[in-house]
């Protein structure tokens, strides 16, 4: 068959590596200038880095199998994950019991109904009691209303803005339970980009065609694809809500904290997440200096998306040298701003994913991250998207 796929993503590409190798004739149409989408990277001294942070869990399997697959295994290396939370102005740890026991913004019983409540989820494998009840209401129930406003409200505003008290329980539970079970955090010599160039290796191998600067916007471009036998369309679903995304990544000689994440619980910040990238990579893979990531979720029509990088840059800056007086901008070598619109999809009460398969068209199918649930989107689901809808496609 001639199949046509729009999307260089990782679904994209792993959906084409499995029909090309299956004797199809592939060809992949992407916009943009460039494969991998989230994941895709840029030059930092010398190194790939991802537009948007990335790690994965040891409980990915679907993308440590591939890896293998693609001989890249030898090249992921294993973490220990180092979390901190800001609140109330200071810096926490929150990597276990002891941490959660210091942890002063609580008191001793939400402390005790926090910690319980992530033992039961990480343990309690029926996601589908969850579905039918917001996080809100669930966590106020169970973890009380103390944990809720300071742990769990800024976690999901800042991830979800207006939506935030309609997002399903079960979304929550998939992130609690999945990462909880994981242990530690691998990522890529090379960075996440070496996946998406060894996919698009294989598939022209196997002699497929990846056309880069082409878009095509369905259904009005379906005429454009009458010579396909099949369609797959891996770009955001109509039926779905979708936030953007926004990343500030900078390199400098300033080590500011021991931690690697830090979810920042202040609805002050403009952004949800700062990552010190080299403490987990070691600063040397990047010409000496540290790399961080500031990242946040906003709708489509924020002021972000409008916004030069220049003015994202210094409400970033100047806000992270609140958390850090010591941050000093002068000591910044490099600094870059992302922007991604339909980066999360809303997960909202009684979700239904997208039509899986979506057939407008006969030999029209649809693969993306809104499919995604109960887990979050991220690479592992990505490439478990890629290899079922190949299943679909070859009834």
């Amino acid at each position: 068959m001639k199949i046509a796929i729009i999307g260089a993503g990782l679904t994209g590409l792993v959906a084409g590596y499995r029909l090309s190798q299956k004797g199809h004739k592939v060809t992949i149409f992407e916009k943009g200038s460039d494969i991998g989408g989230l994941m895709g990277g840029f030059k930092i001294a010398g190194t790939s880095l991802e537009k948007a942070y990335h790690h994965i869990f040891s409980t990915d399997n679907y993308i440590i199998d591939l890896a293998k697959e693609l001989g890249l295994f030898e090249k992921l290396s294993w973490h220990e994950e180092k979390t901190a939370i800001y609140s109330n102005g200071q810096i926490y740890p929150f990597m276990g019991v002891i941490d959660l026991l210091k942890f002063k913004p609580l008191d001793l019983f939400s402390k005790i109904r926090l910690g319980l409540v992530k033992v039961w989820l990480q343990y309690d494998n029926n996601w589908h009691k969850y579905e039918s009840v917001t996080a809100v209401d669930w966590m106020k129930k169970w973890c009380g209303q103390k944990a809720y406003q300071v742990i769990w409200e800024p976690l999901l505003r800042g991830k979800f803005h207006q939506y935030y008290d309609k997002i399903s329980m079960a979304w929550l539970w998939a992130r609690i339970h999945t990462r909880g079970n994981s242990g530690k955090l691998g990522y890529f010599e090379g960075g996440f980009r070496i996946i998406a160039d060894k996919l698009a290796e294989r598939i022209i191998n196997n002699g497929g065609k990846i056309k880069l600067n082409t878009e095509f916007n369905l259904p009005k471009s379906l005429n454009d694809l009458r010579d396909f036998d099949k369609i797959l369309y891996t770009g955001p679903s109509k039926e779905v809500d979708y936030l953007g995304a926004v990343c500030v990544i900078f390199t400098t000689k300033q080590s500011l904290s021991k931690y690697y994440w830090h979810n920042i619980n202040d609805s002050q910040s403009p952004f949800l997440a700062m990552i010190q990238h080299t403490n987990m990579i070691d600063k040397s893979n990047y010409g000496g200096k540290h790399v961080y990531y500031l990242g946040t979720y906003v709708p489509n029509d924020h002021k972000y998306f409008s916004q030069s990088d220049k003015e994202i840059q210094k409400e970033f800056f100047d806000y992270l040298k609140k958390i850090f007086p010591n941050f000093d901008t002068k000591n910044i070598s490099q600094s870059f701003v992302f922007k991604f619109k339909n980066a999360q999809h809303v997960v909202t009460k009684n979700y239904k994913p997208a039509p899986y398969p979506s057939l407008d068209r006969a030999g029209l199918y649809v693969a993306n991250f809104a499919q995604i649930y109960p887990e979050d989107r991220g690479t592992n689901y990505a490439v478990r998207e890629g290899e079922r809808v190949v299943m679909e496609m070859e009834k």
